[in-house]
């Protein structure tokens, strides 16, 4: 398994890279490798990221997804940004569904053990163990970088995107899981 540093700089060289792209690829040893790297902007079918809130993810901003599967060990994911808001906390989440016209076409959080139907806010199921949070605060020039390990195993059809969200996820009884508004989206080929 690659080191977190290893994760960070592989990121960053994506995120710096041009135009957007996305692309999985399992060919090492059952390992299962998806990079995504997208620019912000206004919704087009074609589009691999969307701001839904350009105030606070503005158009032109970047972002880039490594994650990379171990069988029997877990998942890592780490993101990169470049362009948002300076000395900000937000959100952000893996979803089940591809990004659309609005924040809500993303579907709920991808879950390892998906919750009951009409279970919403339960600890239980919406923490960072069962979930793939990458919640993180912006430095002075509205750059980050996140990751998460988990035993997670995201694949095509549960998992489809990440999500960036209002404010940083909630934990508490009845609200676990919650971020606020959907500020923008990238489409990630788990």
């Amino acid at each position: 398994m690659r080191s977190v540093s290893s994760v960070v700089l592989a990121v960053t060289a994506l995120v710096l890279a041009v135009p957007a792209t996305a692309q999985a690829d399992s060919s090492d040893e059952g390992h299962n490798r998806t990079v995504a790297r997208g620019v912000f902007t206004g919704y087009q079918e074609s589009a691999t990221a969307v701001t839904y809130a350009p105030e606070l993810v503005p158009p032109g901003a970047r972002m880039g997804v490594f994650a990379e599967n171990s069988p029997g060990k877990g998942t890592s994911v780490a993101a990169v940004l470049e362009g948002l808001r300076p000395n900000r906390t937000y959100g952000a989440h893996v979803h089940t569904r591809p990004c659309g016209d609005e924040g809500a076409d993303a579907g709920p959080h991808f879950q390892r053990v998906p919750a009951p139907e009409g279970v919403s806010g339960d600890p239980t199921y919406a923490n960072p163990s069962n979930e793939i949070w990458l919640d993180f605060r912006t430095d002075a020039a509205g750059n980050a970088v996140s990751g998460a390990f988990g035993k997670w195993n995201p694949h095509r059809g549960d998992a489809s995107s990440v999500v960036i969200h209002e404010h940083r996820t909630r934990t508490a009884p009845g609200v676990a899981g919650e971020a606020g508004d959907r500020l923008a989206c990238l489409n990630v080929p788990f």
